[in-house]
């Protein structure tokens, strides 16, 4: 069973459908014991940094986030869930994300004829032999949604990156922890197909 996160941040059912298309059993829950009990976690969002991280404190999911982690149970951030397994967000000074990896959330610097929030279908750069991307083939297209992006500290925990005015590492692995700032579940037949090798890791991913 895979466990989806619900911290009221939006963006949970289309996660849902694209795994019940793959044909999975998916708990939308909160609760503690059963996001611990999940064979693999997923934490979707949408939403401002500050008021995610709020929303998983005041819920108690921070230390249930931490402790999946640490179990070594396959952990898959999407969108505003991977920028919150990050330390800190230009969104929101003085919050602290979960820190679970290392690196920074800045914010897209304005261009002329740049629209932010980054809104469409970009190409990858695959690196790193990421485990997301088996079967996906170099500049496969994705679809973002963002004004923030990721800036990580681990150049080799990346495993994809994209261009938008400025270098932007699009998903990120190390040991049991995904996370990818596209969303695969709006990505077409490469989004399910990122999220289908991501259902078929092993419990033991370090």
């Amino acid at each position: 069973m895979i466990a989806i996160i619900d911290y009221d941040a939006g963006n949970i059912r289309s996660v849902e459908k694209a795994l019940l298309l793959l044909g999975q059993g998916v708990k939308i829950s909160s609760d503690a014991r059963e996001i611990l009990e999940a064979d693999k976690v997923i934490l979707p969002g949408v939403g401002a940094f500050g008021d995610a991280m709020s929303k998983l404190h005041t819920r108690g999911l921070t230390d249930v986030i931490r402790q999946t982690v640490e179990n070594g149970t396959p952990f898959l951030g999407i969108c505003l869930g991977l920028q919150l397994l990050f330390e800190r967000s230009d969104e929101a000074p003085g919050v602290e994300g979960l820190g679970i990896l290392p690196g920074e959330i800045l914010r897209i610097p304005p261009q002329e004829n740049l629209k932010i929030p980054h809104m469409g279908w970009n190409s990858l750069h695959l690196e790193n032999n990421g485990r997301l991307f088996k079967g996906v083939t170099e500049q496969a297209y994705v679809y973002f949604v963002h004004s923030y992006y990721l800036k990580a500290k681990e150049e080799e925990i990346v495993k994809a990156s994209t261009e938008y005015g400025v270098h932007i590492h699009a998903s990120v692995e190390k040991g049991n922890v995904f996370a990818c700032q596209f969303h695969p579940e709006k990505s077409s037949d490469v989004g399910l197909q990122i999220l289908r090798n991501f259902v078929e890791l092993g419990q033991e991913v370090q």
